[in-house]
């Protein structure tokens, strides 16, 4: 089991979390349970609630839409990041692809954490309007190359 402190130092290397303060990653830490997944075993499956977001700390996930693989994710990466946001069901199932250990925070959790810390929203804020930028950046370069003959 991870202690507060490392789950800090782990969550420093985190990208939706980077751009949130080191002090203020304690009350990340605090309310993120650690978990694991043999190899093969479900996390969650598609139109599930979405109600927490993953963070892998060892082993791999595979994002999966039945047998069509959509993404996976490795240590120091995020999935079901969505599910901190919006309370749609989920779009995608997930899949433990080796034993893993990932930590868990739950969307209420989450939500009560940012009400009472205004810097932990604008970080965590700033780093998803980041990525979206990234992403419409990618699309809109994909779009505007030329054709190959």
């Amino acid at each position: 089991m991870l202690t507060v402190i490392e789950k800090v130092i782990f969550l420093q290397n985190v990208e939706v979390f980077s751009e949130v303060a080191t002090e203020q990653l304690a009350y990340l830490a605090a309310i993120a349970e650690e978990m694991e997944y043999a190899n093969g075993e479900s996390i969650y499956n598609v139109n599930d609630v979405s109600d927490a977001l993953y963070l892998v700390v060892d082993g791999r996930v595979r994002l999966h839409l039945d047998e069509r693989d959509i993404a996976s994710a490795g240590p120091k990466e995020a999935f079901g990041t969505w599910a901190l946001f919006d309370d749609e069901p989920r779009v995608t199932s997930a899949t433990a692809e080796d034993d893993s250990r990932l930590l868990r925070i739950d969307r209420e959790d989450f939500v009560d954490l940012l009400a009472d810390h205004i810097q932990i929203t604008q970080a965590v804020l700033k780093s998803v309007v980041s990525r979206l930028r990234s992403l419409v950046d990618r699309v809109g370069i994909e779009r505007s190359a030329p054709e190959a003959p």
